[in-house]
């Protein structure tokens, strides 16, 4: 019987993942898709600043997908996506990229296992960069971020040129995310999906803690635990899972988005 008192975690932990990428089907969408799709999504989780932030998928060596410079992220589909280089120049598609973009560069050079990049100034991670706190994981949705999110402390200034590709792609390191002093956050995904539901958890962090911190002392979570609901967490079928979620609800606003899951 599993079900009894003292039954060993582990195996049912298993089992669990087992029947997640048997019961759950992935959705049959294209990259382009997904990440116009990831734009809407983060306007919808308060990602949105204007025309400030980039998203950025990997479409081939030395080049990726992003958003066209003066458009919103409630504005972006599939089809006015641009294709650009390494040195943003459009190899496909009309206007051109953010000139911020340069950075993703540095990073996609240095982290062959980045594919997406997310990179925004959503409203608590902005506050928290101003206070020179780093991010603090004490809570159990917020696992899949516990020691894996790095800490950028001096502000370079505004990331349009190269020392702020190296500088912002150094600090990272090989984590999932970073927080960019007096900036914002960046997450780099090995999927769409992932980076799409980092990207929604770290501004969801920043927001606990200014709610915690200002309450009284956030407590420290026990590390072995915190391990473990990470290695829950991340894994491709939740992420995939939740972003399927989150693509659902942003679908029912955003109705000039011609994308069928």
């Amino acid at each position: 019987m599993t079900t009894k008192p003292g039954a060993s975690k582990a195996p049912l932990m298993e089992r669990a993942h087992h029947e997640m990428n048997a019961a759950i089907a992935d959705a049959s969408l294209t990259a382009r898709q997904k990440l116009a799709l990831t734009c809407r999504i983060l306007f919808d989780h308060g990602h949105d600043s204007g025309l400030a932030g980039q998203i950025t998928f990997r479409s081939a060596m030395g080049r990726f997908y992003t958003q066209a410079l003066g458009l919103g992220f409630d504005e972006v589909t599939p089809d006015n996506l641009l294709e650009v280089d390494e040195d943003l120049r459009v190899q496909c598609g009309a206007g051109m990229a953010n000139p911020a973009n340069r950075f993703h560069a540095w990073i996609y050079r240095a982290r062959p296992d980045v594919n997406c990049i997310i990179h925004t100034h959503p409203l608590h991670v902005a506050a928290l960069s101003m206070i020179g706190q780093q991010l603090i994981v004490s809570q159990m949705d917020l696992c899949p971020l516990y020691d894996d999110c790095a800490y950028l402390a001096e502000w370079p200034g505004v990331p349009v040129g190269n020392e702020e590709g190296e500088i912002i792609s150094g600090a990272l390191g090989k984590r999932k995310a970073i927080l960019l002093a007096h900036h914002g956050q960046l997450v780099a995904g090995r999927s769409i999906e992932e980076a799409c539901v980092l990207a929604i958890l770290i501004e969801r962090a920043a927001r606990l803690q200014l709610l915690a911190g200002s309450a009284g002392t956030i407590r420290p979570i026990p590390a072995h635990l915190a391990i473990e609901a990470r290695e829950w967490i991340t894994t491709d079928k939740r992420y995939s899972a939740s972003f399927a979620y989150y693509a659902r609800q942003s679908l029912g606003k955003h109705l000039d988005m011609d994308v069928s899951l």
